[in-house]
């Protein structure tokens, strides 16, 4: 019979998913909030898009569809190679809220998104502006909720957090990994809400709204031209300034569909997750020192409870701790399945989560040999320095 103490390694896997479990008992909701009765303030909606006609119409189609009156759709075609804009104004159907301009050329020091997004603000006419990804898709409901939101908890950037579309085997695998992991290391909307240093902030770049005062008074997209990671910190930079940075759930409002398969996994969480990573580290120049071995020591920390309860089940020298290693494993699994309800997925893919770390471990070695440079949709950067490759 195991001793208590023989339990005792398998603390830290198993506070984990406790602090998880207490970080989600509270969760604020577009599905509570009450859309505004009068008083609509002029919003524009900005969508960056290159390369997006499998995508846009989609998007475009449903933002059309809102039940909120004030608003214009701009659609910034960044020199796309294939018929996005074509798309965006088929799907449109002559509705006037719906613009389609060309981006001008992409300045040295700037991302190609945030470019995007700089040449829309400077197009628009509302007073609040919604960046949204073109891969989204949103329900009738999601911009009057969105702005009732912004106007009862008065902030400056609000951001949403919507459902994830998982449509194939590795999305399945892969995507429950990552999103538990910022959930973790953010605690979730209330976790963003109180936060006090902005290192503990986080946005949703897919879905952001803006102030259009607060925007401009941190010198917009520019402020975050060069780096990868334009939401999170374009969030931090506004907290930074004492703006009102807020997050809320909206998974019945709104859907993206990221990635589709394994090769656009790798290549798109490999883009952000180190280069982006390192940037948004807390504790500055330690922060980033220690990146790198927290960054490769995650997805080792959970496979390594599986891999002693394997080797001591089969005699080896750590069979001393198979109570421990049981009960870590346990309890990792009790958490995925948890992420997977919450997630709306099968929870039987949640017994695969070893499976799953392994390929994030494979993703975080390669965007690590990486470093700061990164590739995306025929461009090359540094993430962090200001300049274009």
């Amino acid at each position: 019979m195991p001793a208590l103490s023989d339990f005792l390694p398998a603390l830290p896997w198993v506070a984990l998913p406790m602090i998880g479990a207490w970080q989600a008992r509270r969760q604020r909701s577009l599905d509570d909030v009450v859309p505004l009765p009068a008083g609509h303030p002029r919003t524009s909606i900005i969508i960056p898009a290159r390369n997006e006609a499998h995508n846009i119409g989609r998007c475009v189609r449903t933002v059309l569809a809102t039940e909120y009156p004030d608003l214009e759709v701009i659609v910034v075609d960044d020199h796309s190679t294939d018929e996005t804009a074509v798309r965006a104004r088929e799907a449109a159907d002559g509705d006037s809220r719906l613009r389609v301009i060309m981006n001008d050329a992409l300045p040295d020091g700037w991302f190609g998104k945030q470019w995007a997004c700089t040449t829309g603000a400077r197009h628009a006419t509302g007073e609040l502006l919604l960046f949204a990804d073109a891969d989204t898709a949103h329900a009738p409901d999601l911009l009057p909720r969105l702005v009732a939101a912004q106007q009862a908890m008065d902030a400056d950037l609000l951001s949403v957090a919507g459902r994830q579309e998982l449509g194939s085997f590795w999305e399945r695998l892969v995507q429950p990994q990552i999103f538990s992991l910022f959930f973790l290391r953010f605690g979730g909307t209330e976790g963003v809400n109180n936060a006090r240093r902005p290192s503990d902030v986080i946005a949703n770049g897919q879905c952001l709204m803006v102030r259009r005062s607060a925007y401009d008074a941190i010198g917009g997209h520019a402020a975050v031209r060069h780096t990868v990671v334009d939401d999170l910190m374009l969030a931090q930079v506004m907290h930074a300034a004492g703006h009102r940075v807020r997050l809320v759930l909206g998974t019945q409002q709104l859907s993206t569909r990221m990635y589709t398969s394994l090769k656009e996994l790798v290549a798109g969480w490999g883009k952000n997750v180190y280069a982006g990573g390192i940037d948004a580290m807390p504790f500055g120049a330690l922060g980033r020192v220690l990146f790198p071995l927290l960054f490769l020591g995650t997805p080792l920390l959970v496979i390594a409870p599986l891999v002693v309860l394997v080797l001591g089940l089969l005699g080896s020298a750590l069979g001393s701790l198979v109570p421990a290693a049981a009960l870590a494993t346990g309890a990792q699994l009790v958490w995925m399945v948890a992420v997977y309800r919450r997630m709306g997925e099968p929870v039987g893919y949640a017994l695969l989560f070893p499976l799953g770390a392994v390929v994030l471990g494979y993703i975080f070695v390669t965007a690590m040999l990486r470093g700061r440079r990164v590739a995306w949709k025929g461009r090359s950067y540094v993430s962090g320095v200001s300049r274009r490759l």
